[in-house]
This record gives C-alpha cells, sequence and structure tokens, in this order.
C-alpha cells in the first residue's frame, strides 16, 4: 500500500525549489520582525514587557488582574516614572501590544524554521552538507532573541530608553540572519556554478549597506533624527558644531547625536556613489542581474528621498517606519545582486545538495 504521507519530492528540481520558496517565506517574516522592531521603538513600546518569559510569555495577560500586574512592573522602571508617569491602564496596554507582537512573531518565525526544516531533511531535500548550516541559521535566530532581551534589559534599570550599541547589536545580528537565509534560498533556487565571478563591487556594497544600517540604528538609539533637521546642510553647518566634545576622542561616533547624523549622511552619499558605479560598469550585463542593478538604483534613489523628508520632517512615524522597510529592501537587493554577480546562473536549480 502506498504511504499516505509520501509526497511526491522525487525530482531534485521539485526540491530544490520547495526549500527555496520556504526560505524565502522565513526571510520575509524576518524582514516583517524587522519592521514590526522599528514600530515598537517608535511607538514607544519596546521597554512595555520587562520580563523575559521564552515560553509563558506567549501567552498575553488574559484578566483584567494580569494586566494590572503588568503595569505595575511597568510602573517601576525609570520610563514610566520620568516620561509616562499618569498612564492609564488603557494606554499601557495600547504600547504592550506592540512589544507582545513583536516577541510573538520571534517565536513565530522559530517554528516556522524548524518545523519545515526537520521536514526536509527527513524527505531529503536538505543536502547532508547543508544541514550544518541550517543548525546554525536556527542558532542564528535564538541568539536574535537573547540579544533582543539583553537590549531591553539597559533601558529597565537606569535608562529610559535602550542603548544605543544593545539596539545596534540586535537590528545587526537580525541583518545578518536576514541576508543569510536569501543567500541559501537563492541557491536552491537559483542554483550555484563551481566557476566563481568577480563580485568586489557586489559584496562591498553589502557590507556598505549593513554598515549604514547600523549608523541608522545609532541615529535611532541617540534620537538623533530630531535634531540638525535641515538638508544639505546641518543648520547652516558642513560639520556638526562640537562632534568632538566627549573624551576620548572616539567615543563620539558612537555617543554624539550630532556626529552620529553626520557619520549616517556620508554613509548614504556613499551607498548613493556605489549603486550608481555598479549600475554604469554593468550596463553591459543582462537577465536578472541587470535588473537587479535597476532596482538598486530605484530603491537607493527612493530610500535617500526618504532619509531626507524624515530628517526635514522631525522623524514622524509613518516617514520613519517607510525608511527602515526600504532599507531593509535595500539589503535584501544587495545580496541578491551579490549572488546575481557572484555565479554563473542556470536557469534551473542547482545539483542535489547531498
Amino acid at each position: 500500500m502506498e504511504n499516505p504521507i509520501t509526497l511526491p519530492m522525487t525530482n531534485p528540481a521539485a526540491q530544490h525549489k520547495a526549500v527555496g520558496i520556504w526560505l524565502l517565506c522565513v526571510a520575509f517574516l524576518i524582514a516583517l520582525m524587522v519592521v514590526v522592531g522599528g514600530l515598537t521603538r517608535l511607538t514607544g513600546s519596546g521597554l512595555s514587557i520587562t520580563q523575559w518569559k521564552p515560553v509563558t510569555g506567549v501567552v498575553p495577560p488574559m484578566s483584567e488582574q494580569s494586566w494590572q500586574d503588568e503595569f505595575s512592573l511597568y510602573q517601576r522602571i525609570p520610563q514610566y516614572r520620568l516620561e509616562n508617569r499618569g498612564m492609564s491602564l488603557g494606554e499601557f496596554k495600547a504600547i504592550y501590544w506592540w512589544e507582545w507582537t513583536h516577541r510573538f512573531l520571534g517565536r513565530f518565525i522559530g517554528f516556522a524554521f524548524l518545523l519545515p526544516f526537520l521536514w526536509f531533511a527527513w524527505r531529503g531535500a536538505i543536502g547532508r552538507k547543508d544541514i550544518p548550516r541550517m543548525v546554525l541559521l536556527f542558532v542564528l535566530g535564538g541568539l536574535q532573541g537573547a540579544v533582543g532581551w539583553w537590549m531591553v534589559a539597559s533601558g529597565l534599570e537606569a535608562r529610559v530608553s535602550v542603548s544605543q550599541y544593545r539596539l545596534a547589536a540586535h537590528l545587526g545580528v537580525a541583518i545578518i540572519l536576514l541576508g543569510a537565509m536569501i543567500w541559501v534560498a537563492l541557491e536552491y533556487l537559483r542554483g550555484t556554478s563551481a566557476r566563481k565571478q568577480p563580485a568586489g563591487m557586489a559584496f562591498a556594497l553589502v557590507g556598505l549597506v549593513y554598515v549604514q544600517m547600523l549608523l541608522g540604528a545609532l541615529v535611532a538609539g541617540l534620537h538623533a533624527g530630531l535634531i540638525y533637521n535641515t538638508w544639505p546642510s546641518m543648520d547652516g553647518r558642513v560639520f556638526p558644531e562640537g562632534a568632538f566634545f566627549s573624551q576620548p576622542w572616539w567615543i563620539n561616533f558612537f555617543e554624539n547625536a550630532g556626529l552620529a547624523q553626520f557619520d549616517h549622511r556620508i554613509g548614504a552619499y556613499l551607498v548613493a556613489l556605489l549603486v550608481a558605479a555598479i549600475w554604469i560598469v554593468g550596463r553591459g550585463a543582462s537577465g536578472w542581474k541587470r535588473n537587479v542593478q535597476h532596482l538598486l538604483f530605484a530603491l537607493t534613489a527612493f530610500q535617500i528621498t526618504l532619509g531626507i523628508l524624515t530628517l526635514l520632517h522631525q522623524a514622524p512615524i509613518a516617514l520613519s517606519a517607510l525608511h527602515q522597510i526600504t532599507a531593509a529592501a535595500l539589503f535584501c537587493a544587495a545580496v541578491w545582486h551579490a549572488f546575481e554577480t557572484r555565479f554563473s546562473l542556470r536557469s534551473t536549480p542547482g545539483p542535489s545538495r547531498r
């Protein structure tokens, strides 16, 4: 008798396509979590849950007393005492749901990765050589959750907001995970070639966009978008006043709001120049590679425009959120372009990876 749970996955091409689509779905969820995390920060909701309960925390307060207990915990931290004193329970619930959604999405991503991974591995759709890489991706996802709590903990005792260092680390791990997920997904969907092509400029762009996103996290953590709200000058200056006020001098790159914004501006110009160079040099390219170059050019122009508008309007939530969404899209496009540049691609998925 035929096994009723056996799937028609004997075709290697079908196997690779299924795995690739699954990984892209997980990558989309990670990008969504980055966006929700940004909205959680922008709405001032990130410190509303003051405990880390990886298992039982999935259940939100279900009774009025449970809500009062959570509210009482929040009332003990500096953010409530110094910024939100007098907040009603209803107002607390609004910020609580943002943080709860962010954490729930993280848990959901874990299961969305783990369960299909076990299934595909059992069916032989994932090659033996790729299993350690998949396990590493899962561990990296768990690390991201731990870094998230480490970030939140920085704002529970002596601060009214989280540390900009830990915010950048939290975003940085998420973006690494997103890029790795997309790369592996493309290997399964697009295939690779043993003959690798030079891709120095493409990988440089991936690195530069990544650094630029970390600089953006510093700007967010230092609330640097609320100052020097002019462009192209910084309140009539080329360089911010008092940029190297603190000692040692190098600490200003991480703790001076004006200098952080200046660095983020310079990073944007460098990204624009590199994308323009890639687009011009790649005029002879065709197919997916050229299409992605057009996408990079359009996303970069749109992102810089958004950045300027966000700055001029003192970082409103809607523009700030769209700016972060576009940053994630630009990073994904940069990874895709690096992949297309690196490999001589075929129209069918690559060979079995067993």
